[in-house]
């Protein structure tokens, strides 16, 4: 349940570049047509404050706002995955475990070597992440200026910490060139953040490093101790990398780009994430902020402590309680539904729950239902992943409009223990050609609720799974 394909690749690769290097490996051929055709745009993201991260349950993020958007555009899903190591992304991208990568890149000469850049997304600077002095707050600004770093020649013989192969590691042997003085460029692996180093700098760990304007300006919200005045270079343009051999995939998403960059949404969508301070704190705040607490819900340990009694994933069920309440005991539906878990007044009573029962009576009364779905399901559906979409869509709608779409997939030689194959003929089954099919036992429904259902919640979960991987991985 818990092994996805992607992680998997995400270490093959990882290993593999130890022994090759970028250029050595021929990228696949992938690009729009296949895409559409499979149904899935993979993008490759950094989990941070400002590209993708999950608050109050919902992913959200500037790059994935936006790749969200430019998928629903083709007609795709979005599959995210969080980049584990800046060094790699050529090797991803090249093996096809991403399609786009899209976490603040800056066009450069070398980088144009090895992958595609989209259209610019936004144009920013580079400036030097340094550290007010100690009593700043009771300083003037003019004083605390006096205090800083101000002339590219006040860089000489200093230490400056940046990740390796960075535009920000070229930019400062370039200045160094610049003012005939020697910059001690120490480099970090493409496994330590920006976030980190910026971090370092604020607890007096490193001294200086350096950043793009608009991460800058997030980080100083979060760490007010450190000043990002100092601009180190000219107007820098940030792009999304696609594979060198996806011209369709590249002409689309540049053709999408210039079009929405023009709309009152996109500005929307860059005040959001880079201009709204106040949010942005609020989000800090927040013990549902997963980037900075790990924690998705405020029920995570009782996921976790009954998840495994159907043998699902904690996120599994986060995700689908989310879908069902929003994490909100209180929360009443259509038809006198109730609880984190959403159940009818009847179906409650017979798990012994009702609108006064706790968060956690609830969630085991959820477990107790499930497992009896679970039941039905285990004699047709061998696979743990798959056979959880039929008992969610079964928790949804009922198990006898489920078993209709098996029979309606197996009459037409599809595949009856695939949720692809069945979950058609569940769309479909508000449709007189299958609800009236003699198969067919409980007749008409509303089928494309409960595909939506099965699939935002697989979504979620998905997202889920990421996010807890990725703090997990933060917090080592």
């Amino acid at each position: 349940m818990n092994k996805f394909l992607n992680y998997c690749l995400f270490l093959f690769y990882t290993l593999l570049i130890v022994g090759c290097g970028d250029t050595d490996i021929a990228p696949v051929d992938r690009d729009l047509s296949s895409i559409k055709q499979e149904g899935v745009i993979k993008a490759i993201i950094n989990y941070g404050p400002t590209s993708y991260f999950i608050y109050k349950g919902i992913p959200m993020g500037f790059e994935y706002d936006l790749l969200k958007k430019y998928s629903e555009h083709i007609g795709v899903e979005l599959e995210i995955i969080p980049m584990k190591n800046r060094d790699s992304i050529y090797v991803y991208l090249n093996k096809g475990v991403g399609d786009v990568v899209a976490s603040n890149f800056t066009i450069t000469k070398e980088r144009l070597k090895k992958v595609h850049f989209t259209h610019p997304v936004f144009t920013t600077n580079q400036v030097l992440i340094q550290r007010k002095p100690d009593n700043w707050k009771k300083m003037s600004k003019k004083n605390i200026q006096e205090k800083l770093l101000k002339s590219p020649f006040e860089l000489k013989g200093k230490t400056v910490v940046v990740g390796k192969s960075s535009s920000y590691e070229a930019r400062l042997y370039h200045l160094s060139k610049e003012i005939k003085g020697k910059i001690n460029v120490k480099t970090v692996e493409g496994n330590t953040s920006l976030e980190e180093l910026i971090e370092g700098v604020a607890t007096k760990k490193l001294d200086y490093t350096v950043a793009d304007k608009n991460i800058a300006i997030i980080n100083q919200w979060r760490y007010p101790n450190i000043d990002i005045s100092f601009e180190i270079s000219g107007e820098e343009e940030i792009a999304w990398m696609t594979r060198n051999n996806s011209d369709s995939l590249l002409l689309s998403m540049n053709s999408w780009l210039k079009k929405f960059q023009k709309t009152k949404k996109y500005k929307m969508l860059y005040a959001k994430y880079f201009k709204n301070q106040y949010a942005f704190n609020q989000r800090l705040k927040h013990s549902s902020y997963t980037l900075a607490s790990g924690e998705i819900s405020p029920y995570d340990l009782l996921f976790k402590k009954y998840a495994p009694k159907i043998q699902w994933d904690w996120e599994l069920l986060a995700a689908m309680s989310y879908q069902e309440s929003h994490f909100n005991n209180n929360a009443r539906g259509w038809g006198g539904a109730f609880g984190l878990m959403q159940f009818m007044p009847q179906t409650g009573a017979k798990y012994g729950v009702d609108t006064l029962s706790g968060v956690e009576e609830n969630i085991k009364a959820g477990i107790r239902y499930l497992r009896k779905l679970d039941k039905i399901w285990v004699e047709h559906v061998a696979d743990p992943v798959e056979r959880a979409k039929f008992v969610l869509a079964s928790y949804n709608v009922g198990p006898g409009h489920v078993i209709d779409a098996k029979n309606l997939a197996k009459k037409y030689g599809k595949s009856s223990n695939s949720w692809k194959e069945v979950s058609y003929f569940l769309l479909y089954k508000s449709k007189p050609k299958y609800y009236k099919d003699k198969v067919v036992e409980h007749g008409y429904c509303k089928g494309y609720i409960v595909y939506d259902y099965v699939n935002e919640i697989m979504e979620r979960y998905r997202h889920y799974k990421s996010a807890t991987e990725a703090s997990a991985n933060l917090t080592k």
